[in-house]
């Protein structure tokens, strides 16, 4: 019998890019969900599916698809870190992955849900994704805690041992031109390293430990994200439960960023530092790093992940240049 994977966030960033991994690898029978607007339908054009529903067509669609459907990645979610609306929050990030998950385990459905480094915090706890640690993670924003309020309800109801959660941490690449403000800071800057502009970057607010534009952060390429979430459905990990950090276990700075961008477009680098806003000084995280032996400790062969040199030169080059898509 034909065997389905359903994707929710699909027309999304992280989510278009998955569907696009799994079509390069041959795979298309794939429900996709999410709510199209003027941009993000573009991000599903050249992919192959089987349909697409809306958010609230598809408990639809699954009432009667249970014996089709051998896994669910829920990867649609309001991502704003931004957002005030608590309760659009609450409904949208944690009761509908709630009732998802509820459904998968019903119906012994693999279940993989995007939760976010937003729920580790300022990072004084560390970024562990060890479970036993999840009550002592305190979010700085109501995005990471409504996404921290589902990974509490999976450890409460012990269901870590049969679900799988991914924190991503800063995924950037292709595929994000919809994410407005939302967006990676490569997107943003990359127009202003094109006009030969100046980069402004943030000032330090923690001169004793981060000079300005050191501040540090594990990104990691969007391709090496989706590589990492497909692995969970292969055939050698579908015994693999609990939450994993989607990170490098590696930090750059935003100097050293920048001056990729640069030497993308064969450019000499120029950076200029800027005062933060006000409404970021209590809560701008100066340093994020992925723990990432737990991931590791589950792979069969080692991950290859792509340098912070390559990654910004191919979004560069294969993608903004050329206003493409993946």
């Amino acid at each position: 019998m034909r065997k389905l994977i359903i994707v929710t966030g699909a027309a999304g960033f992280i989510g278009s890019c998955l569907v696009r991994h799994f079509n390069d690898n041959g795979f298309d029978d794939l429900i996709l969900v999410d709510d199209l607007d003027d941009q993000k339908w573009k991000n599903l054009v050249g992919k192959s599916f089987l349909d697409i529903f809306s958010k609230d067509k598809l408990f639809d669609y699954l009432k009667n698809s249970q014996s089709e459907i051998f896994s669910i990645i829920h990867l649609g979610a309001c991502s704003d870190t931004t957002c005030s609306d608590a309760g659009y929050l609450l409904e949208n990030n944690y009761r509908y992955t709630k009732n998802l998950c509820e459904y998968s385990l019903i119906n012994n459905i693999r279940f993989i849900y995007a939760s976010s480094a937003a729920t580790y915090g300022d990072g004084k706890m560390g970024f562990s994704d060890d479970e036993n640690l999840l009550d002592t993670l305190k979010p700085i924003n109501m995005y990471g805690y409504s996404k921290h309020l589902f990974d509490l309800f999976a450890k409460k109801e012990n269901l870590l041992n049969k679900i799988v959660g991914l924190k991503y941490f800063n995924v950037f690449g292709p595929n994000e031109y919809h994410k407005d403000h939302m967006a990676s800071m490569i997107l943003k800057m990359s127009s202003v390293a094109r006009n030969k502009d100046k980069i402004k970057l943030f000032k330090s607010n923690d001169q004793l430990n981060f000079k300005d534009g050191e501040q540090k952060r594990d990104f990691i390429y969007v391709k090496d994200a989706v590589k990492m979430t497909a692995l969970f459905l292969e055939n050698n990990y579908l015994n693999v439960h609990g939450i994993f950090n989607i990170g490098t276990g590696k930090t750059t700075t935003w100097n050293q960023l920048a001056k990729a961008l640069f030497d993308s477009l064969n450019q000499e680098s120029k950076i200029e530092y800027i005062d933060m806003p006000k409404n970021l000084l209590k809560q701008y995280q100066n340093y994020t790093c992925a723990e990432m032996k737990k991931f590791h400790s589950i792979l069969k062969t080692p991950f290859k992940f792509t340098s912070i040199n390559d990654s910004v030169k191919d979004y560069m080059q294969n993608y903004l240049l050329l206003g493409e898509r993946w």
